[in-house]
This record gives C-alpha cells, sequence and structure tokens, in this order.
C-alpha cells in the first residue's frame, strides 16, 4: 500500500527499516513484505536493516535504489573499512547509503549501532564523513536523543552536517512543526534534506486535506479516532501503540500545518476526551 502511494505522489528515496533480526522467527515475513514493497515501486524506495554483502544484491534486484547499512559497517567501536569495502563490491557506491546515527556524548556526537543502543568511538565529523563519502552515494544521520520526539532539532548536529559540501545528508530527528523545518534550513544553511519520515506519515493520509475531513468528522461523533485506530491495525497491519503513534503524527503535523486553527483545535479534544495525548 505505502509503496504504491509512494509512486503516486511521485516521492522518492522512502525508507524500509527491517526491524526484525535475521534469527527472528518474524524476519521471513518481514522481509517477504519488504520485497513486494520494494517490487511495487522499483527505484523509488531504499532498504536498511541487517544489510551486508550476502543480501544486498537480492534488496537491488528486488527494486531497491539503494541499500542503507550502519552496523556491518562498524565493528567493535570502530569502522572495518574491510567489510565497507565488500558492501561496496557487493552494492555499488552508488547505492549504498551509510548511516551514521549518533548519540551525543560530552561535546561530541559518535556514531551509534545494534539499534542505536551502543556507542562507537567514531565521531561524526567532517573528517569522517570525507573519507566515507568516497564509499557511498548518501548519508542518513538521526539525531537518536530527539528521535521521535517532535520536540525540536539538534541544532548543533544540523550545523555540522551543514557544513560537509558532499553527497547528500538526511538528517532526521526532533521535526515536530514547520518551525523545526525552518530552524533546520537555517542552522544547516539549506544543505540538509529534512526527514522523510514525519512527512511521509502526513501525507500517507492526504494530507491537510485528511486532518480537515477528519475534524469535521469529529465535531459530529467522538468515534473518528477509534475508527481511525482500527483501520490503522487492521488494513496496514499496525500494532496498537504503532496506530496510534500515526495517528499522533498525523494530528500534531495537522496543528502545525491546518490553516483552519479551529478545526485542529476541535480534533485535539476530541482525540483528549478519548484518552489520547497529543505529544
Amino acid at each position: 500500500f505505502y509503496a504504491s502511494l509512494y509512486k503516486e505522489k511521485g516521492l522518492k528515496g522512502g525508507h524500509i527499516i527491517l526491524l526484525n533480526s535475521a534469527d527472528s522467527e518474524y524476519f521471513q515475513a518481514t522481509k517477504a513484505q519488504a520485497m513486494l514493497a520494494l517490487g511495487a515501486y522499483p527505484g523509488g524506495l531504499q532498504i536498511g536493516g541487517g544489510v551486508n554483502p550476502d543480501n544486498a544484491a537480492d534488496y537491488l534486484a528486488a527494486g531497491a535504489s539503494h541499500v542503507i547499512v550502519t552496523s556491518y559497517v562498524f565493528r567493535d567501536g570502530h569502522i572495518s573499512w574491510k567489510n565497507l569495502e565488500k558492501m561496496v563490491d557487493a552494492a555499488g557506491k552508488e547505492h549504498l547509503v551509510l548511516d551514521l546515527s549518533c548519540r551525543k556524548k560530552e561535546d561530541a556526537y559518535y556514531v551509534v549501532t545494534d539499534r542505536w543502543q551502543k556507542f562507537t568511538e567514531e565521531k561524526v565529523s567532517l573528517e569522517l564523513m570525507e573519507k566515507l563519502g568516497a564509499y557511498c552515494d548518501e548519508f542518513l544521520i538521526h539525531a537518536v536523543d530527539v528521535e521521535g520526539k517532535a520536540k525540536g532539532i539538534e541544532v548543533s548536529l544540523a550545523k555540522l552536517l551543514g557544513e560537509y559540501n558532499g553527497h547528500p545528508v538526511t538528517y532526521a530527528g526532533g521535526v515536530g512543526s514547520m518551525e523545526d523545518i525552518q530552524t533546520l534550513k537555517m542552522a544547516a544553511g539549506g544543505e540538509l534534506d529534512v526527514a522523510k519520515t514525519r512527512k511521509a506519515v502526513f501525507d500517507f493520509f492526504g494530507g491537510i486535506g485528511t486532518v480537515v475531513d477528519y475534524c469535521d468528522a469529529a465535531k459530529k461523533s467522538l468515534t473518528p479516532r477509534k475508527e481511525f485506530l482500527e483501520q490503522l491495525q487492521g488494513q496496514y497491519g499496525l500494532k496498537a501503540a504503532a496506530a496510534d503513534w500515526v495517528l499522533n503524527s498525523v494530528i500534531s503535523m495537522g496543528m502545525s500545518l491546518n490553516p483552519d486553527a479551529k478545526a485542529v483545535d476541535n480534533l485535539r479534544t476530541n482525540f483528549e476526551q478519548q484518552g489520547g495525548r497529543v505529544l
């Protein structure tokens, strides 16, 4: 569904991330869904999660434009140049995205791996990005400390990334409003691609128009939120917590973007009356 919608909207570069590890009982089912999505939008999506030289070619053949790699390249706290060269041989530099997602420690940002739980010794810097740029086509950088909170970006990290003049850089983390996007643009000097995730979530449901329609329904009944959550869980296979997060994203983005402030306020009131909490 989402891959087809990305294709319909002409949105390239979306990320498919396999969250289940290869030893999970759910991995094969997860991978099968990912392959279907790649096939639905050939050349339009990137894929990450457990990518290595043994499976990179399969993902590219299935339709991925790029493969996203972190843990395979960072071993025992450092870059494994040998593994990086293997990835380039397997995928091609033009198809490789290096994920330098990082967390702050003292006065610097360090690359983190293994679901962002392990610090490496590699500091995110212009020097590091210039070295790694010889092996990849893009960088993906999550500001892990603010990721998912929608409470503002890591300005100092954005400024650092904005000084890099090489490959495209996608920043993710903390974006929750148009003001945050403007702050990001100013901090980075307009050099970063704003994180696609939250915008994509909003666009999936028709953008501002969906929020307006939802607000109108909310004026008449207290059931829209429940129905929307059931649709997300049923049609899109999301768990309850994930469905609630998606709906919350639609609401919070709508509160920032929708010119009809009264309608959005009605939606927020409806959402909270039903036990929701706007993040």
